[in-house]
């Protein structure tokens, strides 16, 4: 079931992406697809007892449709702490876009992931932001800081820095 939500929402970001491209974009603009990849630094905070905390990989990939709007999709697996392992985190997520300088930008992110944990396994809505610096025409690195879930016992949130390469 959750997957099936997972991608109903993908679908209508993706359509609602393609209905702004089409009414706001300068006719000329080509979408830019684009792939990064990120090292994650995640924490598990229970409502009881310590938190859990690790470090993983993250891929990034998503298109560009004008300079304030893309979408993107998450996959993330990787690190342990003791007794809770990241098995996965995929989502999809709306990216409006705020451009500060030709080559620094700040973004938000707001969409749902799924998030697969040895001790539990939930999905939900998920927000983030973030900051991205062109190095050349191709390639950028960036940060971002994302609430994946926000349970009723834990939050599961990650930082990340890393590496973007536009096409």
């Amino acid at each position: 079931m959750k997957t099936i939500t997972i991608s109903a929402v993908c679908a209508a970001l993706l359509l609602a992406g393609a209905t702004a491209h089409a009414q706001g974009s300068p006719m000329n603009y080509q979408p830019s697809p684009y792939l990064g990849g990120d090292v994650l630094f995640w924490d598990l905070d229970p409502d009881r007892g310590h938190s859990f905390d690790s470090t993983g990989l993250r891929l990034r990939a998503g298109v560009a449709f004008n300079d304030y709007f893309a979408l993107e999709g998450h996959l993330g697996t990787g690190g342990s702490d003791g007794n809770v392992e990241l098995d996965y985190l995929a989502g999809g997520y709306a990216k409006g876009i705020v451009p500060i300088a030709p080559e620094f930008r700040l973004y938000g992110l707001a969409g749902f992931t799924e998030v697969d944990l040895d001790v539990d396994d939930e999905s939900g809505f998920s927000y983030g932001a973030g900051a991205e610096f062109d190095m050349t025409p191709s390639l950028a690195v960036g940060a971002d800081y994302m609430r994946y879930l926000d349970d009723s016992n834990y939050t599961f949130d990650a930082a990340s820095l890393g590496v973007t390469f536009r096409f």
